[in-house]
């Protein structure tokens, strides 16, 4: 447990890393502006796709979904106006007293704090929002609604390619990442040289998968309540199978999944954790990069402790 908080404590504090923060802000505009041009062009596609979906879907079950979308979507909007506002007043302050890596720092911890604090108003206050959608949509004609719906799961759509996306990026840079982290905290670890290769290749294996069970599964997205369970259980399987690769081929020459068969629970913890920042918008591009961090970390002690299944 000890080993598991100080990897979560590990990989937050390394975000404030130069490197990551380049990687995490290029990389997250180039991706978000790609899939949104993506989706611009084939918008049409992609709502007449969902609509096929909601047209086999009862109406209650519409109203639901689309209350809790609505709902949704008005949190990332409030998240994103208060961290404006707040940066726009405390932003010049911090920039002329602190260093650049502080106020990286600074633009982080902001943004935590108002999806911490919208949070909390949700989670008291979010079955009177949900309601008062509910009843807003009653009123709505039928037509209306669906594609209301149908332009709501588009966005969620492109919002999710964007994740996927990262999480691919955040993997095909491990190298680099982890090899700094090395030579900083670590300079005469072994490092496998040629793990770039294969962590490229199981992570686009994983990244197939991904798309492929997303597809599958994307009936059970018009399900309320389901449809969360069913997006995390992905989310949290893609970083944890990814992730945990990058870091054990890159620290052991002949890495196994079944030698961290006893280190699930925590392995699975990072991963959750790592999920949870895709419900924070600009936050979702420095999710993958906390897991790549805190899994390389958590994995590291492993070895050095000979706690993997399987060494003495």
């Amino acid at each position: 447990m000890q080993d598991f908080i100080e990897s979560v404590i590990f990989g937050l504090q390394e975000l404030r890393r130069p490197l990551v923060m380049r990687l995490a802000l290029v990389s997250g505009a180039v991706a978000t502006i790609v899939w949104l041009v993506i989706g611009v062009f084939f918008w049409e596609s992609i709502t007449t796709f969902s609509s096929m979906f909601i047209d086999l879907i009862p109406f209650s079950m519409i109203r639901a979904n689309a209350a809790w979308l609505l709902s949704a979507f008005l949190w990332f909007q409030l998240v994103l106006i208060t961290f404006a506002l707040l940066f726009a007043f405390g932003g010049n302050f911090v920039v002329e007293r602190f260093s650049k890596e502080r106020y990286a720092a600074f633009s982080l911890y902001l943004l935590m704090g108002s999806a911490l604090f919208w949070g909390i108003v949700w989670f008291f206050e979010g079955g009177l929002i949900h309601e008062e959608f509910m009843k807003l949509i009653t009123w709505l004609p039928f037509e209306t609604i669906e594609k209301g719906l149908a332009a709501l799961m588009g966005i969620y759509f492109i919002y999710n390619a964007i994740i996927v996306t990262m999480i691919f990026v955040t993997s095909s840079f491990s190298p680099q990442i982890l090899e700094e982290i090395r030579s900083t905290y670590h300079k005469y670890d072994d490092i496998i040289d040629d793990s770039e290769i294969k962590t490229l290749g199981y992570t686009l294996k994983d990244t197939a998968i991904f798309v492929v069970l997303s597809v599958v599964a994307v009936p059970l997205l018009f399900v309320p309540v389901v449809n969360f369970f069913v997006q995390m259980a992905l989310w949290v399987w893609l970083i944890k199978d990814t992730f945990l690769f990058d870091s054990a081929t890159m620290l052991m020459k002949d890495a196994d999944k079944s030698m961290f068969k006893s280190h699930q629970k925590a392995l699975y913890g990072i991963s959750l954790i790592t999920a949870l920042f895709n419900f924070v918008p600009i936050l979702n591009l420095f999710g993958p990069f906390f897991g790549e961090l805190a899994m390389y970390d958590y994995i590291r002690e492993l070895k050095k402790e000979h706690r993997l299944d399987g060494q003495s």
